[in-house]
């Protein structure tokens, strides 16, 4: 691709509530070693590896009135799974709403780390990485996702989820071993 020290790659929700929790999906099972090979190969290479994760206040989140409690903070289901454990010198962005930027640190850490480019990763195609691709494209960044690091609950959501990131925010999807 072009020059990746000023990419990062953001691994979205790979928590405990989405993969055994009250919200997971069997879908989810097939992406965790693909984020977990991408990962290691971006540490190998000093690319920046940025955890988004829901963390909601308990019983007053407004996204409990869609999926029902999940991810709230101090809880375990909270936590990012065993297999994705962040490294040092990894960043854990927490988040309350779909998207890893809406009042998130995660654009300033970004412009920090003079990335120009964000790999996103992670569960919900069509919800939380759309959302967190549409604020990056608002915000200038490109956009590449890897088509085998994310997914949904179903096939329909998972194709219609990158068919309109590329479209509608110019991402280009790749697999992983096209960016190493």
């Amino acid at each position: 691709m072009k020059d990746m020290k000023k990419y990062a790659v953001i691994v979205i929700d790979m928590l405990n509530d989405f993969v055994t929790g009250p919200i997971a999906s069997p879908r989810v099972n097939h992406i965790i070693e693909p984020i977990k090979k991408l990962c290691e190969k971006a540490r190998a290479e000093g690319i920046p590896v940025i955890y988004a994760n829901d963390c909601h206040t308990p019983d007053i989140d407004k996204e409990f009135k869609v999926w029902g409690p999940h991810a709230v903070e101090g809880t375990k289901g909270a936590e990012i799974i065993d297999e994705l454990k962040p490294a040092k010198g990894d960043y854990i962005i927490p988040k309350k709403t779909y998207s890893g930027f809406y009042e998130t640190t995660l654009e300033l850490v970004l412009r920090e780390l003079g990335v120009d480019t964000v790999v996103i990763t992670g569960w919900q195609a069509d919800c939380c990485c759309r959302h967190t691709s549409a604020d990056a494209f608002f915000r200038g960044f490109n956009i590449i996702v890897p088509r085998e690091t994310t997914d949904t609950d179903t096939e329909e959501g998972y194709t219609g989820g990158l068919a309109y990131i590329e479209k509608i925010y110019g991402a280009t999807i790749c697999s992983v071993n096209d960016l190493f």
